[in-house]
């Protein structure tokens, strides 16, 4: 069985670096972040979308730091209010009780785990061979599994599988979801959202009320009751705050979006690549690679330049905190102004 290859586009971009000179954002002011930061003691060793996995071998949760120890080898997934899912190179999926803080379930799924989710007794995966399947915690048992179209290279950030009431929509690693109801999981749906054939991943997923948002590396797509739009990008990352979508782009544009992909306001920072973003609380936050930390206002008019020195290791945004190279950062102790 091939499986394939977990390349970031930014892994490409670094191996063609000695063709071309680099350039960098350079903000002409910035200011101290000090007194929104300490140490959170660990560092950051593997992201999901949903999560990341600490050197400690404990992890973060979109809630905050987890007590619960994975054990070696063992990535953060996601997690439920009872239990947390954990993976390993092998392709074995870990259920953890997060009260007992032992394991109930080791499933053994032979193919590296991409991505899954949980709700109530269901697990829903997608493994790195395009397969995938639905799992019951209670009987202990595969109920259903199926492989889409092989794909040869992903971009690393994959989305986490998503539950809209009785139904799982499945991220799949080759620019489609996978609409299914659990209880009737061979009448499965699909939507296409882009045709590439490499880095065709889907890397992120969520809902703005009755819209369902989602984006590959080069478009992304809001489907909702006025049908299904679409916009084509270089993407970094995607961020929802209220009815509003933020864009991130390679290019180091962050743009504001209404639910129909319209596009409403923008902003750009000339040669910035974004490490990590997001938004809440109508402030919006992008973490340049360098260590500029951009604090903007939510219509992306008025903004102000954080240095939290350079990014070593993988950053991650949640719960109001940024998460870099074992410092926290207080999102929300941060002006745009």
């Amino acid at each position: 069985m091939k499986r394939i290859s977990l390349i970031a586009p930014l892994a490409a971009a670094l191996f063609f670096s000695g063709c071309t000179s680099k350039q960098y954002f350079e903000p002409k002011e910035t200011f101290s972040a000090s007194d929104a930061s300490h140490s959170f003691g660990s560092s950051i060793v593997d992201l999901s979308r949903d999560g990341a996995t600490l050197k400690n071998g404990t992890y973060i949760s979109r809630q905050g730091i987890g007590s619960i120890n994975l054990g070696e080898e063992y990535r953060y997934l996601s997690e439920n209010a009872s239990y947390v899912l954990a993976a390993n190179p092998e392709g074995i999926l870990k259920v953890i009780d997060k009260n007992t803080k032992e394991t109930v379930r080791a499933v053994t799924l032979h193919v590296p785990v991409v991505s899954a989710g949980i709700q109530g007794d269901t697990i829903v995966y997608v493994l790195n061979n395009n397969t995938f399947g639905i799992y019951e915690i209670s009987t202990n048992k595969k109920i259903f599994e199926s492989r889409s179209e092989e794909t040869f290279a992903i971009d690393t950030r994959t989305a986490t599988p998503l539950f809209i009431d009785n139904l799982a929509v499945m991220p799949m690693l080759d620019g489609k979801l996978i609409i299914v109801n659990p209880a009737d999981a061979e009448n499965a749906k699909v939507v296409y959202i882009s045709s590439a054939k490499a880095f065709n991943n889907v890397i992120y997923l969520s809902r703005i009320g009755n819209t369902m948002v989602s984006a590959t590396p080069k478009t992304i797509i809001a489907l909702g009751t006025e049908g299904k739009k679409e916009y084509r990008a270089n993407i970094s990352e995607v961020s929802i705050d209220g009815g509003n979508i933020y864009l991130f782009t390679k290019e180091g544009e962050i743009k504001k979006f209404n639910t129909g992909l319209e596009e409403v306001a923008r902003n750009k920072f000339k040669f910035a690549h974004f490490s990590a973003a997001g938004a809440f609380d109508e402030k919006v936050y992008a973490l340049d690679q360098q260590g500029s930390l951009i604090v903007l206002s939510g219509d992306l008019k008025q903004y102000k330049i954080y240095d939290v020195g350079s990014v070593e290791d993988p950053a991650f945004i949640a719960n109001k905190k940024l998460y870099k190279d074992g410092e926290i950062i207080e999102l929300s102790k941060l002006s745009h102004q």
